[in-house]
């Protein structure tokens, strides 16, 4: 895209944004709220931090007073953009009830720089409030000779307020284009209101204790997002299925149909390709099937996502590394041992399932950046017992002789997993070429099933029989042979 054009849309998307401005500004039941909030709160926390600082000043607690001083910021801040909801839930369903979309779609504008324009229109004047609530309580603080914010933490704070609105807003107007009324709308948004909320609380906690790193993590966590629900949002509008579209009936048949497509197709024979008899002989052929054709299929499709799992192993040893510089914790070889003794394969098999279907249920809400979870903990704690027993004066190989014999083939079944559920949750917001959202996420869904089934349990089963029989024996010949 060259300049002119850039200017162009950059124009046109401001135009539309700006009309939408002027719109929500002539509603007094929304002005007067966010007004409200911006200025009568900020008053209401300078009483409670000054009540909050005299309380805790009898005891002493002055520490504990100043980390009551940023969550009331972050407080402040966070209230007028709740009523981002209401302004982004309204920006294309509210619209359809009011018959007032038709005109605005038949704009000759393109589907991105409507569905742009939408989201300026609902992040700008929620985050203006935002800001100025935030501001008049710093001055108000200041006037009154409470608290003198350091321009680090000032900035800490007005990202986070950003972050929130960008995923909030987004999320809401990927709701708003992909629902049929307004009532609809304002029920989904609990799923937009509910995990916001976990993370003020997030947030508080990380505040009180003045763990600040952990709240810029947070904060590019949020921004990252909330970019990502942008190009989702982005991606699936199309503003013929929603003018056509007027009641989401579930079309679980057709659900049904699409999925069986995609999980039997490569490997097992449909309805009418159904051999005449079941006999050994078939039953081999369709298993050669699935491992020749259908999991190379799968493993090939998921390809990106497993360069994204590779880079999730050394970030996992880093941070195990360096949370055992920080805490530093001496081993002996009996510690050591004594991890992998008196373990059940079913047990290990339960503990390595479990966590990773966490990790694909945290993939699957997060557009698949949480589903390297389970890769990051079984990396980090590798790395983390391996520098305790380095530091310790073990030589790397006794650890390497007690993790290699499961490991080689544990970590390549949770590395494949995890790949697959990174695709699952990605797929949504970059569905391939020629493929709507919901089949390319139902055939990740049974790429993961084939890949899970056919491969990685499989691995695990062996790994878990492996580390609950073999691992100890080795353990314990080191422990006589080495123990000190």
């Amino acid at each position: 895209m060259d300049r002119s054009s850039w200017e162009t849309e950059v124009r046109l998307v401001w135009t539309l944004a700006a009309r939408e401005i002027q719109d929500v500004l002539r509603d007094w039941r929304l002005v007067v709220p966010i007004l409200l909030l911006t200025f009568v709160f900020p008053i209401l926390s300078n009483l409670t931090a000054q009540a909050t600082f005299r309380f805790f000043a009898r005891f002493q607690g002055y520490v504990i007073a100043e980390r009551v001083f940023p969550f009331l910021l972050m407080t402040v801040g966070f209230f007028p953009i709740t009523f981002s909801l209401v302004i982004a839930l309204e920006s294309f369903v509210g619209e359809k009830e009011r018959k007032s979309l038709e005109p605005l779609l038949a704009t000759p504008l393109s589907d991105r720089q409507l569905y742009l324009g939408k989201v300026f229109s609902s992040l700008i004047p929620p985050l203006t409030a935002s800001f100025l609530g935030m501001g008049s309580y710093l001055i108000g603080l200041s006037l009154l000779g409470l608290w003198s914010p350091p321009p680090s933490l000032v900035v800490q704070m007005f990202a986070l307020s950003t972050g929130e609105a960008m995923v909030m807003v987004s999320g809401a107007v990927v709701v708003s284009s992909r629902t049929t009324s307004v009532r609809a709308a304002n029920l989904l948004a609990s799923f937009i209101i509910l995990p916001m909320a976990f993370l003020v609380v997030a947030a508080a906690y990380l505040m009180l204790w003045g763990e600040y790193l952990g709240l810029w993590l947070l904060v590019g966590g949020l921004l990252d997002v909330g970019l990502l629900l942008l190009r989702t949002g982005m991606h699936l509008f199309n503003r013929e299925d929603l003018l056509g579209r007027e009641i989401d009936w579930p079309r679980l048949r057709r659900v049904w149909r699409t999925f069986r497509h995609h999980l039997l197709a490569d490997w097992w024979p449909l309805e009418r390709e159904q051999e005449a008899t079941s006999s050994r002989h078939h039953w081999l052929g369709r298993l050669a099937r699935l491992y020749v054709r259908a999991v190379p299929a799968a493993l090939r499709r998921s390809l990106p996502a497993l360069s994204v799992v590779g880079a999730a192993v050394p970030l996992g040893l880093l941070i195990g590394w360096q949370v055992a510089a920080w805490h530093p914790l001496p081993l002996t070889l009996g510690d050591l041992t004594s991890a992998f003794t008196g373990l059940s394969p079913l047990l290990i098999l339960q503990n390595n399932l479990r966590a990773l279907t966490v990790g694909t249920t945290l993939g699957t809400v997060s557009f698949g950046s949480l589903a390297v979870v389970p890769l990051l903990v079984t990396s980090g704690l590798a790395a983390y017992l391996g520098a305790q027993a380095v530091w310790s004066g073990y030589a790397p190989w006794f650890l390497l002789a007690l993790l290699a014999p499961h490991g080689l083939l544990e970590l390549p079944a949770v590395a494949l997993w995890c790949a697959a559920a990174v695709r699952l949750g990605a797929v949504v917001a970059a569905p391939p070429p020629g493929m709507r959202w919901g089949e390319a996420w139902l055939q990740a869904l049974a790429d993961l099933l084939k890949i899970a089934v056919a491969v990685a349990v499989p691995l695990l089963i062996v790994a878990a029989l492996i580390e609950a029989s073999i691992t100890p024996a080795v353990a314990g010949w080191m422990l006589g042979t080495y123990g000190r």
